[in-house]
């Protein structure tokens, strides 16, 4: 892990961008309580953040960006929290949605969806169902979202196709469970983001975290800047990924071998 606010002037590599970036979007209640104010500040600060990271990630050619937007656990908040997150979220999506449009960013869900309220989950998938034509980056929300929710949802599909005898339990491995993942229709990310400084992975892409680089900055959500977001590109760049290999067999494999 890597804990840094140093920004790099090492250009990055075009040819080496982290197809699928997932970010823990953490400090934005913390940013707001250090200046004196409520809690839902922060949280509207974080979402020109979204925007301007995803702005970044879509001109630097990265594939997939998944932000971690509200966790299953989020819904333990004070309630009034939680109306205000879930308006924020609906009415900040619903107002992007022209310009996602205009970048040709592609928008998705993965979660429990049916814990939200109707009328914002109704407002969503119409959001979802305007960009769906788009083909450059898909930006994912990870929304009433929890990793053991998500394994423990697959494992149930799976029990069920057994039992019904349309796959034979033995065959079941890692393809079969990545398959009835909400994130199957995209690669694992290669590279997670943490803002705010805690070194953590909250119950987020437990699974499909299991070769990613992880990289963590003190930086609070409201104020992760493009630069920020491009040094911790640079930082992965500069990393060897060996996928269980010693570094040399890596160094022996050819150019198309991930490192």
């Amino acid at each position: 892990m890597t804990a840094t606010t140093t920004t790099t002037s090492r250009p990055l590599d075009p040819g080496h961008v982290p197809a699928h970036i997932a970010v823990i979007m953490d400090g934005n209640g913390r940013w707001a309580t250090a200046r004196g104010l409520d809690r839902s500040i922060g949280h509207a600060e974080g979402v020109k953040t979204v925007r301007r990271i995803t702005e970044a990630a879509s001109q630097l050619g990265v594939k997939f960006l998944t932000l971690y937007t509200f966790s299953t656990e989020n819904w333990n908040r004070p309630q009034a929290e939680v109306d205000a997150l879930m308006d924020l979220i609906v009415v900040a999506i619903e107002r992007e949605t022209p310009d996602l449009i205009k970048n040709n960013v592609r928008l998705r869900m993965i979660g429990d969806i049916d814990r939200m309220p109707d009328g914002g989950r109704r407002r969503l998938q119409q959001c979802i169902a305007d960009t769906s034509h788009c083909t450059g980056l898909t930006l994912v929300l990870a929304l009433s979202y929890s990793s053991r929710w998500d394994i423990t949802r697959a494992a149930r599909q799976l029990a069920s196709d057994a039992a019904a005898g349309i796959i034979d339990p033995a065959q079941i491995d890692d393809a079969a469970i990545s398959a009835r993942l909400s994130t199957s229709f995209m690669p694992d990310p290669d590279l997670l983001i943490r803002t705010g400084g805690d070194r953590r992975i909250s119950n987020y892409l437990l699974w499909e975290l299991a070769y990613t680089e992880l990289y963590i900055t003190p930086v609070y959500w409201p104020d992760f800047s493009r630069a920020d977001f491009e040094d911790a590109i640079a930082d992965f760049q500069g990393r060897q990924r060996r996928f269980g290999r010693t570094g040399q067999q890596v160094e022996d494999l050819s150019p198309s071998v991930p490192k």
